[in-house]
C-alpha cells in the first residue's frame, strides 16, 4: 500500500489526492502537468512525482499527447490507506465509513475465529494487554489513547489469523478506526458494552474458543454499524 512521501511532492498530494477523491476533478478531467507545476509554485520534476503516487494510487493515469486523466472511482485503489484518508475527509464520509465497516464486519469475525486456533502464547499476551489497555483509556474523554490501544487489538486479531491476505487489511482497519475518531464519529467515551466485548475476545482467542470469538467480534462490527446509524446516518 502506498504512502505519500514527504517534501514538496507530499504537500501537493495532499492538495490534490483529496480533491480528487472529493470529485473536484471528475473522472475523465485532463490535469496539466505544466500548470499544477505553476499553481503549487514547484518544479516539474516534483510535480512528475506527485502524479507518479497518484498512479500507483489509480486515482490518475498519464497518457502521451493527453496527459494526466482522473481515472474513474471504480478503478481507484480503494484499499490504499491513503485514498481511505482523504475519501473520509471528504463529504461522502458516511458512505465511506459504512462501506469500510461492512467489510470488517466481513473479514474481522473469521479473523478472530482463526486467530483463536492459531494465535501463539506472545500474541495471546499482546491481545490481552491491548484490551487492558482499551479498558484503561475507556473512560475520562480518553479516545486518542484508547485508538492507539484498538488499532493494536484489531492488527493482532488480522495477524493471528494465520492468513496473509488478512493481515495486510491491518492498515484499511487503522484508518477506518483512526477516521471515526478523528472525524468525532464516535462517542465521547467508547460504548461500555464494546470495552467489554474486546476483552472477551481476547479471552476466547486465548481459550481457543473459535466459535466464540468468531460471535464476539461480529457483536463488535454490529455495534460499529449501529454506532453509524446514530453519528453519521
Amino acid at each position: 500500500m502506498t504512502t505519500p512521501g514527504r517534501g514538496l511532492h507530499g504537500h501537493v498530494l495532499e492538495t490534490l489526492g483529496p480533491a480528487i477523491t472529493a470529485g473536484e476533478y471528475p473522472p475523465g478531467s485532463v490535469l496539466r502537468t505544466d500548470e499544477l507545476a505553476q499553481r503549487f509554485d514547484v518544479s516539474r520534476s516534483v510535480m512528475r512525482e506527485a502524479v507518479r503516487v497518484l498512479e500507483s494510487m489509480h486515482l490518475v493515469e498519464s497518457r502521451r499527447r493527453v496527459g494526466v486523466t482522473v481515472r474513474p472511482k471504480a478503478e481507484w485503489n480503494v484499499y490504499d490507506p491513503q485514498v481511505i484518508r482523504w475519501r473520509l475527509a471528504g463529504a461522502d464520509r458516511p458512505g465511506q465509513l459504512r462501506s469500510l465497516t461492512v467489510l470488517r464486519s466481513a473479514i474481522e469475525p473469521v479473523a478472530a475465529g482463526l486467530a483463536a486456533k492459531h494465535a501463539t502464547a506472545d500474541q495471546c499476551a499482546e491481545l490481552t494487554e491491548c484490551a487492558l489497555g482499551m479498558v484503561a483509556h475507556s473512560r475520562g474523554h480518553q479516545l486518542e489513547g484508547y485508538l492507539v490501544h484498538d488499532i493494536a487489538f484489531h492488527r493482532v486479531i488480522l495477524n493471528a489469523s494465520g492468513n496473509e491476505m488478512f493481515a495486510r487489511l491491518g492498515d484499511v482497519v487503522a484508518e477506518v478506526l483512526a477516521g471515526r475518531t478523528h472525524h468525532e464519529v464516535m462517542f465521547e467515551d467508547p460504548d461500555p458494552a464494546a470495552v467489554t466485548l474486546h476483552v472477551q475476545v481476547a479471552e476466547a482467542v486465548r481459550a481457543g474458543d473459535a466459535v466464540r470469538a468468531e460471535h464476539l467480534t461480529r457483536e463488535i462490527t454490529v455495534g460499529a454499524l449501529q454506532e453509524l446509524d446514530i453519528l453519521a446516518p
